[in-house]
């Protein structure tokens, strides 16, 4: 038997990454502005982003994305109110494809978080350049890295911009399903429990108000949650919980017995020692940090 060989056809291909970033910014971050020859894409991860691109004005909340095409002029300060968490990735990408992402705003799920998560997973095993100094130009390779971990950023990359392409395609001709379909999924429910855990993570709450709320058993939430998360539903909270602190010390409008009262800590010391279990360092390191990096 003679074989024919195929040559798979490539639609969109990642030429070179230029830089990796993850920002947690204060509430006030101001920046004046840049171009460059290559993309660019920003994602907030939390609070919002007041992003200009060649002069329209545009509001990022939490999960949404902005592509900045080659050359094109854009600025981004933060709203004011709550600290931002964001990540900017830019790379060289010369497919005819990517015109689609051309002024492009748009609102992604739980499968795109994955690839930015992946992104950022492997440029941690490639390169030792910081990846939260805004000032930082270039990647700097690691003499010692996870095998192939350059090529797993470039696939996750590529899986991105590919899956978003699909994604938001299809959602323009899809039709919508009804809302008890919606409501009856597991992604309904888990959507409800995050909800609920944001809603108060001021407060204190329990394993059994979640269930009161979502009209679930214990062992049935517990395991959609483990299963989708990989965490229990109770640490998660707690690391709500600790984000929330973190940008409360970036506000700098509260001392850390206030945060601690507002979180609804018994105390603290509690506070302080969740803190750092959480995070590797107490509030008073974490806060000098932040000055650091600023």
């Amino acid at each position: 038997m003679k074989y024919k060989l195929t040559a798979l056809n490539e639609e969109l291909v990642i030429d070179q990454i230029v830089t990796i970033h993850y920002f947690e910014f204060v509430k006030d971050y101001r920046f004046e502005g840049e171009r460059h020859d290559f993309w660019e894409f920003l994602y907030v991860d939390k609070g919002a982003m007041i992003v200009s691109a060649d002069g329209q004005e545009h509001i990022l909340n939490q999960g949404n994305i902005i592509f900045h095409k080659p050359n094109e002029w854009h600025t981004n300060i933060a709203d004011g109110h709550v600290a931002p968490n964001i990540m900017v990735v830019s790379f060289v990408c010369s497919s005819l494809c990517m015109r689609f992402f051309e002024n492009r705003v748009m609102q992604i799920g739980d499968q795109e978080k994955e690839f930015l998560a992946s992104i950022l997973r492997e440029a941690q095993q490639a390169f030792s350049a910081p990846f939260n100094d805004p000032l930082s130009s270039c990647l700097i390779r690691k003499s010692q890295q996870t095998f192939a971990c350059e090529q797993m950023i470039k696939l996750n990359l590529e899986m991105l911009l590919i899956y978003i392409m699909r994604t938001h395609t299809v959602k323009a001709k899809a039709v919508k399903l009804s809302t008890s379909v919606r409501e009856n999924s597991e992604r309904d429910i888990l959507n409800k429990i995050l909800f609920f855990l944001q809603e108060n993570v001021r407060g204190k709450i329990s394993l059994d108000d979640i269930c009161a709320h979502t009209m679930f058993s214990r062992s049935y939430i517990q395991r959609l949650f483990k299963n989708h998360f990989g965490t229990s539903i109770m640490d998660y909270y707690k690391r709500l919980k600790i984000d929330e602190a973190k940008s409360m010390i970036r506000e700098g409008r509260y001392n850390f017995t206030q945060i601690s009262e507002q979180l609804s800590y018994a105390s603290i010391y509690h506070f302080s020692r969740h803190f750092k279990e959480t995070t590797g360092m107490t509030p008073s390191e974490y806060a000098s940090s932040v000055k650091v990096k600023i």
